[in-house]
């Protein structure tokens, strides 16, 4: 029988290395998975990132796994709200409490079933993804593993805290504001928001959804990550591969978020590292001012998010059958609701409007530099409460915004970014460097990610903490 500090070692391996212990032989799937429960049952009650576990249904699919594919066997948790059959989705709302379990998956979570992953659950979330920080009512704080008193991130921070603490190698992350990239920048793992349009299917036809959501699986490694951009395309891509002559790139960076402010000084200093190793590997690179217009992708994100949280209450308000509505969403759902209660369609049109020109400034600013490199967020992670839905809405509001004041842009225009781990804050918590690129250019990107993993191998980083062990 497999002892906790093996099932903790397996835990360090990427998903390609856990995939090829079952691959020689060495372990069955039935024993992978087993291993990743351990974990996660020694692991997660510091940490609370997991919210429904499915390991009845994952011994099950174990039992019939056949390995015929590069990661088929290896065990991933899927983000709360994401569909799949025989487990609830409940989107962090206290409204879905009772949820019951999905009789079918979406696209996205089928293609993974066919690739051969095993899904042993979901992972923690704000109420319908609505946050930058994982602390909702119905589930309590989901806690960063390198500090328990910090933030994961949000809104995919449980799926970011299960991959940073080795319980799982992979899990899937949504990304509507900045929601893969944030968990990914605040636990240290990699992610890739991609390009609109560049995934199969996740979720329902939703104009809104459709126009800002992308889907990834967070991961410790550029191999993973280039794995799943790739099985779940359309056409079902073969992985790309690290190419160490890869062109030289012009690189631009950029400090100031959308209205013109400096991020933190910890901040700032990890995207000069970045930028400083980005030169010393061969690539271009040139401190810029911000190529678009800030305040305008700002003020069309904030309506856009607002819009997205009435069109929630309302839906939510003819769901409930009985009962105050208040008693089952979030004060920060409600209030956020209702601000945008007077919108009109010229404010709608406004929206897409800005985000076309915003578009357009990127077109140009592409045509003469390959990636654009900025922060992911103003400041390293906040301390838990810092933005708890149940905070007073004017001030929580201000801080939110603020603090996500550099990934809207890439939702807002539907090109592809990433948060890469190469640098820690002066506090010992992560600060990913956010890399973007033109649409359609999710590939190098992560050719990109290939060079800088290489340079900065930041897996060296994950032995040094062990929640719970």
């Amino acid at each position: 029988m497999m002892n906790s500090t093996d099932a903790l070692a397996i835990g360090r391996l990427d998903a390609h290395g856990q995939a090829e212990l079952v691959r020689s032989g060495e372990l069955s799937a039935r024993e992978l998975v087993e291993a990743a429960i351990a974990r996660i049952e020694a692991l997660d009650p510091a940490l609370n990132a997991v919210t429904h576990r499915a390991f009845e249904q994952a011994r099950q699919k174990a039992a019939t796994s056949n390995g015929d594919s590069a990661l088929s066997s290896v065990p991933y948790l899927l983000k709360d709200g994401m569909d799949y059959a025989g487990m609830p989705s409940r989107s962090g709302s206290r409204l879905k409490k009772n949820a019951p379990p999905m009789s079918a998956g979406s696209e996205y979570s089928n293609r993974l079933d066919r690739a051969g992953l095993i899904p042993l659950g979901k992972t923690n979330a704000p109420e319908f993804g609505l946050l930058p920080t994982t602390e909702p009512v119905l589930y309590g704080a989901s806690r960063n593993p390198w500090n328990v008193a910090y933030s994961s991130g949000g809104s995919s921070g449980g799926a970011g805290a299960v991959v940073a603490a080795g319980m799982v190698a992979l899990a899937h992350a949504a990304d509507g504001g900045g929601s893969i990239r944030i968990p990914a920048s605040c636990c240290g793992v990699f992610g890739l928001k991609p390009s609109r349009g560049a995934n199969v299917r996740a979720r329902g036809p939703h104009i809104i959804e459709d126009f800002l959501v992308g889907d990834t699986l967070l991961s410790r490694s550029i191999r993973d990550a280039a794995w799943a951009f790739a099985v779940t395309t359309p056409d079902q891509k073969q992985p790309l591969t690290f190419n160490p002559k890869s062109r030289r790139l012009r690189i631009g960076f950029a400090l100031e978020n959308f209205n013109d402010e400096q991020p933190s000084p910890d901040v700032a200093a990890v995207i000069r590292r970045s930028a400083e190793l980005c030169q010393r590997l061969g690539h271009t690179v040139e401190e810029i001012k911000r190529p678009f217009d800030g305040p305008a992708v700002d003020r069309a994100f904030k309506l856009i998010w607002a819009y997205l949280a009435q069109d929630l209450v309302s839906s939510s308000r003819a769901a409930l059958r009985e009962g105050r509505l208040e008693d089952v969403l979030e004060p920060w759902t409600m209030n956020l609701g209702a601000s945008s209660e007077s919108l009109t369609l010229t404010d709608v049109d406004q929206i897409f409007s800005e985000a076309a020109t915003a578009g357009r400034a990127l077109e140009d600013f592409y045509s003469r530099y390959d990636v654009l490199l900025t922060p992911v967020l103003k400041h390293s992670p906040l301390p838990l409460g810092a933005l708890a839905p149940t905070q007073a809405f004017e001030p929580m509001y201000a801080r939110m915004f603020d603090y996500v004041s550099y990934t809207p842009l890439q939702n807002l225009t539907g090109t592809p970014a990433m948060s890469v781990p190469l640098y820690m804050s002066d506090n010992g918590l992560p600060v990913g460097s956010m890399f973007a690129a033109g649409r359609g250019q999710d590939e190098l990107l992560l050719q990109l990610a290939f060079e800088l993993e290489q340079a900065e191998p930041w897996a060296a980083r994950w032995p040094k903490f062990s929640v719970g062990a």
